[in-house]
């Protein structure tokens, strides 16, 4: 299979997260994590447009809400919250809290965050000061309109990488300090995820050689598309047998996250990072084309 990897236009972010494609808008938004930014690519004017959240330095993920289009939760903090924002402007505003988690953490933060097919909010947090692989201090939860929130999962690292499989009634998740992708069993009606396995293992003969795995996502034939923070590679597996598919090199390391989308869902959209003096084209955000393969929408969350 020859695929082709191309950067998307002054696309940077310092810790590019969270890609989540928007079919009403054609468009991919992403966050730039540390710098509180969000970042949306107009896939018919091939351009990107960013904006900065006031009064806010984290934005761990950026979700559509559902009948509101200025309207996108993001993970400020250990606060998810509402942002308004036209997708052109500089500057947008929180204009209200959804929920808080952890609120005594003060070391903690959210980081990756979905919505599930049926609008259901997931999403972690992790250690963001100290040491996240011994701090096991990070918690994933549960929200849908109208409720509260619930934890899912206790004793997470960094929780990470979410995606669901509705033919083969699963949820996928990676705390990316058990170097492992897990699933579920996964009740569609009611949001509950049971009976966890490993599905993917990316531990080396050494620990230092351990592959990080980040962020996730999955096609419409129930591959999932692994990104790896310290491997330059997305790793294109079957869940069923483990096996790998496919490897997607890019000529930078980190690799955070990926997406389907595009016209047709068959565009890889993939983020990157810049941390810790990575030399350019770290940080830059690409187009993933010839895969054969195509993916799910992001999905808006109901508030």
């Amino acid at each position: 299979m020859s695929y082709k990897i191309e950067p998307l236009p002054d696309s940077y972010a310092g810790l590019g997260e969270g890609p989540h494609w928007d079919v009403a808008r054609q468009s991919l938004y992403y966050v730039d994590l540390e710098a509180g930014s969000l970042l949306r690519y107009d896939y018919g004017q091939n351009k990107v447009y960013k904006t900065k959240i006031e009064g806010e330095t984290l934005a761990g993920f950026v979700l559509p809400v559902e009948g509101r289009p200025q309207e996108f939760a993001v993970g400020c903090g250990r606060r998810v919250v509402i942002v308004n924002w036209d997708g052109v402007s500089t500057s947008a505003k929180v204009v209200r809290t959804l929920f808080e988690v952890q609120p005594l953490m003060e070391k903690n933060r959210l980081n990756d965050a979905k919505v599930d097919p049926r609008g259901r909010f997931f999403g972690g947090t992790m250690r963001y000061i100290g040491d996240e692989f011994e701090f096991r201090h990070g918690e994933l939860y549960r929200w849908e309109a109208g409720g509260q929130v619930s934890v899912i999962k206790g004793d997470v690292g960094i929780s990470n990488g979410l995606a669901w499989d509705e033919k083969a009634k699963k949820f996928y998740y990676i705390d990316t300090t058990d170097y492992e992708v897990k699933s579920y069993d996964y009740d569609f009606e009611t949001g509950v995820a049971s009976n966890p396995q490993v599905v993917f293992n990316l531990r080396k003969n050494s620990p230092k050689d351990h592959l990080l795995p980040d962020g996730l996502t999955i096609d419409t034939e129930g591959n999932l598309y692994v990104a790896t923070f310290n491997g330059a590679t997305i790793y294109k597996i079957n869940p069923n047998t483990g096996k790998i598919l496919l490897e997607i090199k890019f000529p930078t390391k980190q690799i955070t996250s990926a997406a389907f989308g595009g016209p047709n869902l068959d565009i890889l959209y993939v983020t990157t990072a810049a941390k810790f003096d990575q030399p350019a084209p770290a940080g830059t955000t690409y187009k993933v084309t010839g895969l054969n393969a195509t993916g799910y929408p992001g999905v808006n969350l109901k508030v």
